[in-house]
């Protein structure tokens, strides 16, 4: 079926306001247009709206993303409404008046879009309406900024009155093209589509002038004396030191990923003297809060204190934001209020380096921390004309644990088995190594993909989906700085490691006689110790954590089977599958599981048997090359050739969950090598 034409307009609108973060902030506000469509049963014309649905991004919205109501019926329920006490009926009320199968689900906004008398309406969360929506005397500031042109409507909950609200504004005061809704955002209205943009754009744009124009030059105060930003790149070590044990407090109660900002407005917020004071008013928005929760944690340390004693300060300072979150929520709830959902903070700051956010994915962390940045932007031009002052804590309590966000988050899919969990494995630009990394991250984990080939890593890591899903770093395994710099570049970018897996490796195929010391050295150097020198870095990190862990080594039906022609890898497999038996004795204690995969024969994909480690096999069994998949799958009990996803199976199995009390085990992936089964 042809797409409506009022679809398609609103559609372009939305991704227009939606691409710019000056005029919404990711999956915030809502945008619809009325039209006349043709009844399929009746065949007579019917006034529809589509309007932006519950979840989904303006700028990438689909037509998917629309809910689609008759207009008459929603208009109809302004008759039956039963007022403010139960207008959350109203949301079930929706669902009554979707036209054929409705789209998507209509959100809590959809009486705001449908009872404006107006073609189409726009209502965003731009930085420069909420400063106006924030400020202290917001109704005089929009008076001075716009005239009668936009009107002022006081902090109401989202919802069907809100609705009304702002349908009375536009019938009474037909000047009006918009209204600014204290604590909350804009709306805007336009008998076309191009009118309502503009009328949208010409709120945001004339709030932005005037913040400028009136604004004083520094709204949070002077700078605190040691508060300023380190160098940039002792900034980034302090903060890679610092996320896995900020990750391990935020993760108390849930498992979260972590996001890393040293953006230049956090870094001039947290050197000021007012950002205290800011930071504990917390954010207003209802799309912000949220996201971020009623506050943040803040240190209260400079950047030049000793790290021991930073990490000391912060988890006290995290006991005590526990305890004020249960006190909290204790003011608040009642006998109906959802059970709370978890006391540890959305987002950490911590002068002079950064702000740490966390979600239960990637893309919900780094986007708490985009609201919080929102939210900076949004105290700055309040704090510049007038003061700061968000809506009533009890109202944040209110919105945060509404029936309504609670029946959203139940509808969410259940989590996969590595959801929230972040895997590094070596290796990953080929063959084993790269099954591996596509199956984690199938599972839900966030994947670092090294690789000493940066062409393959990168090509692998946009295979996964980018930088919400993975990230590539180049890695020679023999050199300790670039496996520090690796598990640096993990942190920074989800907040901590929980799977490692030592995978790469390289294979030469010689006699005894024939293999040199250095064909003996770099064998050992890859495997033995890059195996080694990556699990320490990986201990050190998981440990910080405090969140257990799992090491997973690669090894081979080589580590226990004694074959001709391969002194150099067999040696050092043995050396990586004693490795396993060691750290699973030592690691135990601190939670971190450290288990091994013996594969034989994984020929197709393979980066080191394309590299000439097949030939060598291939003579050594008087073969030609492209028959040795088939040679090793039929010296098997099972006759069957293994794969590279058959070895990533199998780490899984040992991962996801369902093997909690295993480690030092061994699972051979050979299709069954009689002589290398494990005694």
């Amino acid at each position: 079926m042809a797409q409506h034409p009022v679809v398609a307009t609103l559609l372009a609108r939305s991704h227009r306001l939606g691409s710019d973060p000056r005029n919404t902030n990711y999956a915030g506000g809502n945008t619809s247009a009325k039209g006349v469509a043709t009844d399929p049963v009746t065949g007579q014309p019917v006034e529809l709206m589509w309007v932006k649905g519950s979840g989904g991004d303006l700028g990438t919205l689909a037509e998917a993303g629309l809910a689609v109501l008759r207009l008459d019926r929603l208009r109809a329920l302004a008759d039956t409404y039963p007022g403010v006490a139960r207008e959350d009926e109203m949301v079930t009320a929706f669902e009554y008046c979707l036209h054929g199968n409705g789209g998507a689900a209509p959100s809590i906004d959809t009486a705001m879009h449908a009872l404006v008398e107006a073609a189409h309406v726009d209502h965003l969360h731009p930085d420069s309406g909420i400063a106006f929506a924030t400020a202290a005397d917001g109704e005089r500031l929009t008076a001075a900024c716009f005239g009668d042109a936009v009107a002022w409507l006081p902090w109401r909950r989202p919802g069907f009155q809100l609705g009304l609200d702002i349908a009375e504004i536009k019938r009474t005061r037909p000047q009006a093209v918009g209204c600014v809704l204290g604590g909350h955002g804009i709306t805007a209205w336009g008998a076309t589509s191009e009118e309502c943009e503009a009328n949208a754009l010409y709120i945001i744009r004339t709030a932005e002038a005037f913040l400028a124009r009136h604004g004083k030059a520094e709204p949070f105060g002077p700078r605190l004396e040691g508060h300023q930003a380190l160098p940039e790149a002792e900034r980034r070590r302090r903060a890679a030191a610092l996320a896995p044990v900020i990750r391990g407090l935020a993760s108390t109660d849930l498992p979260q990923v972590g996001h890393f900002t040293d953006a230049a407005p956090v870094l001039d917020f947290l050197a000021r003297a007012e950002h205290p004071r800011l930071a504990a008013l917390g954010t207003s928005c209802p799309d912000h809060f949220l996201r971020t929760k009623v506050a943040p944690l803040v240190l209260d340390l400079p950047p030049t204190a000793p790290l021991d004693e930073t990490i000391a300060r912060l988890r006290e300072l995290h006991t005590d934001y526990r305890a004020g979150y249960r006190a909290y929520y204790e003011r608040y709830a009642t006998a109906d209020s959802p059970p709370m959902r978890g006391a540890d903070p959305a987002i950490v700051l911590v002068p002079g380096v950064g702000m740490f956010s966390f979600g239960r994915d990637k893309q919900t962390a780094r986007v708490a921390g985009e609201f919080y940045l929102n939210a900076i932007n949004v105290m700055r031009g309040a704090e510049a004309v007038s003061g700061y002052a968000p809506i009533e804590e009890s109202e944040k309590f209110a919105i945060e644990y509404w029936a309504l966000e609670e029946a959203k988050l139940r509808r969410m899919p259940a989590p996969k088995p590595l959801h929230a969990r972040v895997a590094l494995v070596t290796g990953a630009g080929s063959g084993i190594g790269k099954a591996i990394a596509h199956r984690l991250a199938a599972e839900g984990a966030c994947v670092v993909v090294a690789d000493v080939n940066t062409a393959t890593a990168r090509a692998v890591a946009d295979e996964l989906g980018g930088p919400d899903r993975a990230v590539a770093v180049t890695v020679d395994v023999t050199s300790e700085e670039q496996i520090a710099e690796a598990f640096r570049t993990a942190v920074l970018a989800f907040g901590g490691v929980d799977l490692v897996v030592n995978n790469a490796g390289i294979s030469i195929s010689k006699p005894l006689l024939e293999t040199t010391a250095e064909d003996w050295d770099r064998q050992h150097a890859i495997m033995a110790r890059g195996s080694f020198l990556v699990s320490r870095e990986a201990a050190r990190t998981m440990i910080r954590q405090g969140l257990g862990g799992d090491l997973v080594y690669i090894a081979s039906k080589n580590a226990v089977f004694a074959g001709p022609n391969n002194i150099a890898y067999s040696a050092t497999k043995a050396d990586q599958a004693h490795q396993v038996r060691l750290l699973a004795a030592e690691l135990g204690a601190h939670g971190i599981r450290v288990n091994g995969v013996n594969p034989d024969g994984v020929v197709r994909g393979s980066g080191i048997f394309a590299g000439g480690w097949g030939a060598q096999r291939a003579a050594t069994y008087g073969i030609a090359e492209e028959q040795l998949g088939a040679f090793y799958a039929q010296r098997t009990l099972l006759k069957r050739e293994v794969l590279p996803e058959h070895v990533a199976a199998a780490v899984f199995a040992l991962t996801g969950g369902d093997l909690t009390h295993t480690t030092g085990l061994h699972i051979p992936v050979d299709a069954g090598v009689a002589a290398a089964f494990l005694r």
